[in-house]
């Protein structure tokens, strides 16, 4: 059986820690930023975990990550 190919964009996007969740960066960043507060712009800047729901479609998508 052929290696699994990995989904480049998916890998780019998305990391597994070492406990084996699955870290995404948060979106709504990247410009219109002057109406957005300074608050909202820090709270973006943080990582945070992709849902349970999610989680088994994403890893099918990075196998080897």
């Amino acid at each position: 059986m052929p290696k699994m190919k990995t989904h480049r964009g998916a890998a780019k996007r998305f990391s597994v820690t070492k406990s084996g969740r699955v870290k995404r960066s948060k979106a709504y960043k990247s410009h219109i930023l002057n109406k957005k507060s300074s608050k909202r712009k820090r709270n973006l800047r943080k990582g945070t975990y992709i849902c349970a729901a999610e989680e088994k479609n994403v890893r099918v998508l990075i196998p080897y990550k």
